[in-house]
């Protein structure tokens, strides 16, 4: 009885040991801006250390192997593996979880939608896909913020995760990175706002808690920035409404909102919310700022072009709304759908 009371106190200290022994730490890439030096600066100023984050890793392969000291909300001290993270699991609970979040909202159950946004918001499987997409999926995941730093590697998209998963509630917004690009046939320019990486996979995170909660409310027949839709989908809708045999008004409107995310109310936006679990995030976003050749321009209104919520602050429903007041036929509504998604 001695030697087990014994062995059991061994084993408690050192599971104490275990936990209390500091995390290894690793080298970054934050701009070099004096002071501290890389670990302990790049802790400073965000919140997480970044792993060697301008270090390309294209394993896809799968392959078994350990990359940082990352936990996430499982077994305690278990560390996060990017290549072990059953993929297809994880978007499957948040896909289901979203289908719950539509539900509710199409049934008009407020305190469920909100209940069940609070848990998308909490959810490990949100936190994994939102920032796999991020630095994997999009096509500016080697584009970086205002800070410089972008995650190529497993280790640094594991750690990126933890810090998300369990310490970004201090975090406060950054003001995006002003960016021009040509636009498409025209000699205009159309002016991008690159949020910093941890803003992007916050947004991403938001974005599955909220954009289900409006789909099930959206207009029927709109089509533009709306998830599992295309331009196809609004062509098909101008088809079918021109050859039905009781269309009586057979004439398209072909019309824009001139600069519509440059003078987005904030105030609307903000009062559509409601109460929204993640609209103090939200409202950090919409106040950050724009970073245009080191100097910082508030934004008292409109929200820039670049982050992930940028389509939704600019929901369809409100163009929708426009056209109602105008009296408009359901040919122009997917007129005007087919030239948003083109």
């Amino acid at each position: 009885m001695t030697r087990e009371a014994n062995a059991g106190g061994r084993k408690a200290t050192g599971n104490r040991d275990s936990r209390s022994a500091p995390p290894p730490v690793v080298s970054d890439n934050w701009p070099d801006t004096g002071g501290m030096p890389g670990p302990e600066r790049g802790l400073t100023r965000v919140g997480w250390v970044c792993g060697e984050m301008m270090i390309d890793d294209n394993r896809t392969d799968g392959q078994v192997g350990r990359h940082g000291a990352a936990v996430m909300n499982g077994p305690e001290d278990e560390p996060l593996d990017w290549h072990q993270v059953d993929w297809g699991q994880a978007e499957s609970d948040v896909r289901r979880l979203r289908q719950r979040i539509f539900a509710a909202s199409q049934a008009g159950d407020l305190a469920r939608v909100r209940n069940l946004q609070k848990l998308m918001l909490r959810s490990r499987a949100n936190t994994l896909t939102s920032v796999r997409r991020v630095t994997e999926l999009n096509a500016g995941r080697r584009t970086a913020g205002v800070d410089g730093v972008t995650v190529v590697t497993a280790q640094g998209k594991a750690e990126l995760a933890s810090w998300v998963q369990h310490r970004c509630s201090s975090w406060t917004a950054r003001p995006v990175r002003r960016v021009f690009i040509p636009k498409a046939g025209s000699t205009k320019v159309r002016a991008l706002g690159i949020p910093v990486i941890v803003d992007r996979c916050l947004q991403a995170q938001a974005l599955n808690a909220l954009e289900p909660e409006w789909e099930a409310r959206f207009e029927a027949k709109s089509y533009g920035f709306r998830p599992g839709r295309s331009c196809q989908d609004a062509m098909a809708a101008i088809f079918w409404t021109v050859a039905g045999s009781r269309t009586k008004r057979r004439w398209a409107l072909d019309a824009d909102l001139a600069s519509a995310f440059d003078h987005v109310d904030h105030d609307h936006i903000m009062g559509q919310l409601g109460t929204f679990p993640a609209r103090e995030l939200v409202r950090r976003w919409l106040k950050a700022g724009v970073a245009d050749k080191g100097r910082i321009a508030p934004t008292e209104e409109g929200t820039p072009q670049g982050g992930l919520c940028a389509a939704a602050h600019n929901p369809p429903n409100e163009q929708c709304l426009v056209m109602d007041s105008a009296g408009l036929s359901l040919l122009v509504r997917a007129g005007a759908a087919a030239g948003r998604c083109a």
